[in-house]
């Protein structure tokens, strides 16, 4: 199924049928809250696409090693899969299975996803030997997609995410399908976040690979420089750790995790954490930024609708606070801003969010691009085979079309200004 060109949205009704406000919209088996459902009018979405909520398949990604774990999970839990045909390493089920319970996700060899996220990541173009920044990397699963992309050559790959509890899911994620050796994770704000990828070996130090057994921080310094990373053998051994890698860095990046082929091995904390400008960005930046920025995840279907179980009283205080609502779009344009300030000239950036509405989607990369006249929005080739809709060159993840999440996708380039820009 191809990409379909859509109206602008002044230009349509969501509707095939006249309606008028909540009252006129029935969403039969889900009862929305009449102000949600208005909200969503008012952003120009049809209420009812939450309905596709009920037939929605469960999407799973197979690691490109584990080239028969499809077919031997659909034999173990006696289940229908199918690959996702215009996904590759992609596959579908149905949304009762039990994926988590199969010896193919417990041995590391799947891992859930839905395809419109993957589809972000497809839409990055990954190369071999690319320099790649997540610049919101929780919880990991659209990380550990790059991290495959890239393969075991040259580049690397850098997570970033403002929560703990959340980074250390990335972590866990990294290790358990062993992803992580190119890859490294700081505890930091995405929007000052200004650590550039490292693109030089460092020099080779044997005793910088010596162990000491009573050692339990999950790095260990050896003459001033970092040996590989261990995990943690204690809790007290976190709270060493943590004191360690932050001491000297208040309010600023904490190095979290590191494989040994990230460039971090052999190097003093100093250089590691040593922040970059915009001019050294241009040339010594990333090849590839992701920002698949914090939204108010109305595009995921089941999301919303675990608010049925959990109260819709819950569902407005966390939807309609007034607080959120007015600093989120703030927040994501400080994100794909600064994901841009640390990519190269030439590179590329993908800008997506889980939401429906033009605020958080055009509405942002409209207030970007006019602030960035080196930023371009580029036609995502790949996309001509995707179930998607397209407004202009972005491209939009309906369900009731694509039969995934809703997903927004972006994908910008940072090109050379000229004088006249300049001036």
């Amino acid at each position: 199924m191809a990409c379909i060109e859509v109206a602008p949205a002044a230009a349509r009704d969501p509707f095939s049928c006249k309606h008028d406000g909540a009252a006129a919209v029935s969403t039969n088996l889900l009862p929305l809250p009449p102000e949600f459902v208005d909200f969503l009018l008012g952003q120009n979405v049809d209420p009812r696409v939450y309905l596709a909520a009920q037939t929605l398949p469960r999407y799973f990604r197979v690691k490109p090693s584990a080239t028969n774990a499809a077919g031997e999970l659909a034999k173990e839990l006696g289940i229908k899969v199918e690959p996702v045909s215009w996904l590759p390493g992609f596959f579908q089920c149905s949304s009762q299975a039990s994926l988590a319970s199969s010896s193919a996700y417990k041995s590391g060899k799947i891992y859930g996803m839905d395809a419109a996220s993957g589809a972000a990541v497809a839409a990055l173009d990954i190369q071999s030997g690319d320099h790649v920044l997540d610049v919101c990397a929780a919880p990991g699963a659209k990380l550990c997609m790059m991290a495959e992309v890239l393969g075991v050559g040259a580049g690397t790959l850098t997570g970033v995410d403002i929560s703990r509890h959340r980074l250390a899911a990335c972590r866990t994620m990294l290790q358990k399908y062993e992803l992580g050796s190119r890859a490294r994770l700081f505890l930091a704000d995405g929007t000052t976040f200004s650590i550039l990828p490292v693109k030089e070996a460092p020099q080779s130090n044997a005793s910088v690979l010596e162990r000491q057994s009573h050692q339990s921080c999950s790095y260990l310094l050896k003459d001033g420089l970092l040996a590989d990373w261990r995990p943690p053998k204690s809790k007290r051994g976190k709270r060493d750790d943590q004191r360690a890698v932050s001491k000297g860095q208040a309010n600023g990046p904490e190095l979290f995790y590191y494989g040994c082929e990230s460039g971090i091995v052999g190097r003093e904390m100093r250089s590691v954490l040593a922040q970059g400008t915009a001019d050294a960005a241009l040339v010594d930046g990333y090849d590839k930024v992701l920002v698949d920025a914090e939204c108010t995840h109305d595009g995921s279907l089941k999301h919303i609708c675990k608010f049925e179980q959990w109260g819709w009283e819950t569902f407005e205080k966390r939807f309609f606070n007034s607080e959120r609502i007015s600093t989120i779009t703030n927040l994501q344009l400080r994100l794909l801003s600064n994901g841009f300030r640390l990519l190269k000239q030439g590179g590329t950036l993908v800008y997506s969010t889980c939401s429906f509405t033009y605020d958080q989607n055009e509405g942002v990369l409209k207030q970007f691009l006019a602030a960035h006249p080196d930023a371009e929005v580029r036609e995502i080739k790949s996309a001509k085979s995707w179930p998607c809709t397209m407004t202009g060159l972005c491209l939009r993840f309906d369900p009731l079309v694509s039969n995934t999440n809703g997903q927004f996708v972006a994908k910008i380039t940072k090109e050379r200004m000229s004088y006249e820009q300049i001036l």
